[in-house]
């Protein structure tokens, strides 16, 4: 599986698209605290649609609640980082897979980084822009997984409207 972990996001718009993102790659949410925002907040709700209530997500007090908690390959997300996020396998769809981000204004802090260089990564872009909007970063990360896994069991046909849609 999947898990998506937002160290402290403080933005709710952020954390409505990632969430919308999780549900339609069938990822976990995890959301370590203090949070910028309330789990029920009208800005994280209409950026999640009407898809919260699909998502698997869990809050947790703070860092080692959420070590104590879970177990895998963890992933951090740093501008600090000297990989790029396409350079790991994560190709055995059986592994626990967490992609670890920061909170907005600072990231993921650098005690926790220092334990685990060589899963440190980066997603490559110009020296112009510090950083892409967290979101992005979530959507960027996921999708790699999903596309070293073949996309497992997503949907390669939009459902709705059916496969011949466009060629009615």
């Amino acid at each position: 599986m999947i898990h998506v972990v937002l160290y402290q996001p403080e933005i709710p718009q952020n954390t409505g698209n990632i969430m919308r993102t999780c549900v339609a790659t069938g990822s976990k949410l995890h959301l370590i605290k203090p949070l910028g925002f309330k789990i029920d907040d009208k800005s994280l709700k209409r950026s999640g649609v009407n898809y919260i209530d699909k998502l698997e997500y869990v809050i947790y007090e703070n860092w080692q609640d959420f070590l104590n908690k879970n177990s895998g390959d963890f992933y951090y997300f740093t501008r600090y980082g000297h990989q790029p996020h396409t350079s790991f396998d994560y190709s055995d769809s059986e592994r626990e897979i967490y992609l670890i981000f920061g909170k907005e204004s600072t990231g993921i802090p650098k005690e926790i980084l220092q334990k685990d260089l060589n899963h440190c990564m980066r997603i490559p872009m110009t020296k112009s822009v510090r950083a892409l909007n967290l979101s992005n970063c979530v959507a960027i990360c996921i999708y790699e997984v999903l596309r070293q896994q073949n996309y497992r069991t997503l949907l390669l046909e939009e459902p709705h409207k059916g496969k011949d849609y466009l060629e009615k």
